[in-house]
């Protein structure tokens, strides 16, 4: 009989290329999951144009990320960087990729630079707003809302359902053309259909017939 020869407790041999095979597996997944992950890093940091949102991507991932600095400090480095660009006819962008220039309305806080009107250097308060969002609008508008029957955006303070918080390229800081706003929510049929649908190839806008924040009379006509 041949003795066993020397392995395991049974005699059996380690099958030690079947090893070093599984661990090139093992290491090979480990590098295309890195490499996978460093890609897909890399990606969400292209599409974040916002400093904030870059550093929370940044901060998430890697460990060190130094912190932002000052509200005060980034909204001046902006506005230089703005003055700048407007000096020399460059187009900015923002960070939903509208063109900041040649707008038709801005907010008179933002357009002065005053961000602390708004913002709070408390980020864990409010989302870094010195009010909740659906209140922020309220603190300095506090009389528009006449009638007893108010648009439901409205009542809600959502304010931001129509209108943008910084700039825009439609008056009032409409989100939409004010012909075409309304009908982002509206598309219920209208009672007086053939009456709207003379009004609209005329292009009287629905703002011009009814207020779009509140009213005394029914459907908020003016």
């Amino acid at each position: 009989m041949k003795p066993a020869q020397k392995g395991s407790a049974h005699g059996e041999i380690p099958d030690m290329k079947n090893n070093k095979r599984t661990e090139r597996s093992y290491s090979s997944k480990n590098i295309l999951k890195a490499l996978l992950f460093a890609f897909l890093s890399c990606l969400l940091l292209a599409s974040c144009t916002d400093p904030v949102t870059r550093h929370k991507v940044l901060s998430t991932i890697f460990d060190g990320v130094p912190s932002l600095p000052p509200a005060g400090e980034m909204c001046n480095k902006y506005y230089q960087e703005r003055v700048a660009a407007e000096a020399a006819g460059i187009e900015m962008i923002d960070t939903a990729g509208d063109v900041l220039e040649n707008r038709g309305s801005s907010h008179k806080p933002y357009a002065e630079k005053k961000c602390r009107d708004c913002h709070s250097n408390d980020k864990n308060i409010n989302a870094g707003l010195i009010a909740p969002k659906r209140e922020l609008c309220g603190v300095c508008h506090t009389d528009f809302i006449k009638g007893h029957n108010v648009h439901g955006p409205v009542a809600v303070g959502d304010c931001l359902a129509c209108h943008l918080p910084h700039n825009s390229q439609y008056p009032s800081l409409l989100k939409e053309d004010p012909d075409k706003i309304c009908a982002t929510c509206h598309q219920e049929s209208r009672l007086a259909a053939a009456m709207h649908d003379r009004f609209l190839v005329k292009t009287i806008s629905c703002g011009e017939c009814h207020d779009p924040h509140a009213g005394n009379a029914r459907y908020f006509l003016k």
